[in-house]
C-alpha cells in the first residue's frame, strides 16, 4: 500500500513538473538560461506579493494566452 501511495506520488509531482515546463515553453522562454528563468520568477513572486494590480494586470495576461489555445 505504501508504495502505491509513494508511485502515485512521484507520478503526480512528475506531471506537475511536466505542465510547469510547458508554461515556460509556452511563454517563449524555452531557450532562455535557468537563472534567467529563476529570476524572473523570483521577481514575478515578489511583485504579486505586493501589489494587487500588478497581479491582476498578470494574470489578465495569462488568461488571455490561455484563451488563445485550441481545445
Amino acid at each position: 500500500m505504501r508504495k502505491a501511495s509513494q508511485t502515485e506520488a512521484r507520478k503526480k509531482d512528475t506531471r506537475e513538473k511536466i505542465q510547469l515546463g510547458g508554461l515556460i515553453a509556452k511563454a517563449g522562454l524555452r531557450y532562455e538560461k535557468r537563472a534567467l528563468l529563476l529570476g524572473l520568477l523570483i521577481d514575478g513572486a515578489r511583485r504579486i506579493s505586493t501589489d494587487q494590480a500588478e497581479r491582476e494586470r498578470l494574470m489578465a495576461i495569462g488568461v488571455e494566452a490561455f484563451a488563445d489555445d485550441p481545445e
